[in-house]
């Protein structure tokens, strides 16, 4: 792994160590903080280089059109809101997906399988073990932003979401985030409207590729602003579980990958 992971800044390999400990303080204070932390150059040039040879031209000729019109809920009704609801304003979401079957043998897919690399996360989350999907469509997953396409408002579903940039945008494509804009509490359906309606500033977050993300995305609402002409913005999106076993529906496949495997 050492020829795909800068094992030396990040020794996700040597758990338990003073180095590793130090790591995961570091990535707990950056989500205790900021809700997300980052590992710049993460992955190295190098392996980064040959992950796109592989990329490019998958993503031109086998990849997977995904469009939709949604709300920040993913949901057609929300209980407490009229339909007509600002909270419930539809945008649009665009993008080309390459499925786990179609990276397999790559950098990433050493990554997403490397058992010290679900250690290092289950560590930072506080979880005793964490598990990769058992779905070949799912799990691990590459997406392109192109021109005029974007990743709009929404909030995830799992605790965390892991990513890894591996091209940057010329223009536009940068992942923007309102902190904690609703709690368990407090759905703040106000405040959503606020900020679908341009009266909030998200904070921006300039990443450059080769950098891994973590965030935590279940009450923080958060996109990818609309990427713009010249280089599309390509993330590398590696899912872990509590538990073994988890899998995509037949129909949640094929909405999300456009195939049932």
């Amino acid at each position: 792994m050492d020829q795909i992971i800068d094992l030396d800044r990040y020794p996700l390999h040597q758990p338990h160590t003073d180095a590793w400990d130090a790591l995961v303080a570091h990535a707990k204070a950056g989500l205790a903080r900021d809700g997300l932390f980052n590992l710049p150059g993460f992955i190295r040039q190098e392996a980064l280089t040959t992950v796109l040879n592989h990329v490019h031209p998958r993503m031109a000729r086998h990849s997977f059109h995904h469009r939709r019109a949604h709300n920040i809920y993913f949901r057609d009704t929300v209980d407490g809101l009229a339909p007509d609801d600002p909270a419930l304003r539809k945008v649009e979401t665009a993008n080309h997906t390459l499925c786990h079957d179609q990276m397999r043998g790559t950098a990433l897919d050493k990554i997403y399988q490397w058992p010290d690399f679900a250690g290092f996360l289950a560590a930072v989350m506080d979880k005793d073990q964490l598990y990769i999907m058992d779905d070949a469509l799912a799990g691990l997953n590459v997406l392109e932003y192109r021109p005029g396409e974007a990743l709009n408002w929404h909030f995830d579903r799992s605790i965390f979401t892991t990513t890894l940039l591996l091209q940057e945008a010329t223009e536009g494509g940068l992942f923007e985030y309102a902190k904690d804009l609703r709690s368990t509490d407090d759905p703040n359906h106000a405040g959503i409207a606020d900020l679908l309606e341009g009266r909030i500033t998200p904070t921006q977050l300039t990443q450059a590729a080769g950098t891994l993300n973590v965030f935590l995305g279940v009450n923080t609402a958060h996109r990818v602003s609309t990427v713009g002409p010249g280089t599309s913005r390509i993330v590398a999106v590696l899912s872990h579980y509590d538990t073994p076993g988890r899998a995509f529906t037949p129909q949640e496949q094929m909405g999300f990958f456009g195939r049932v495997a």
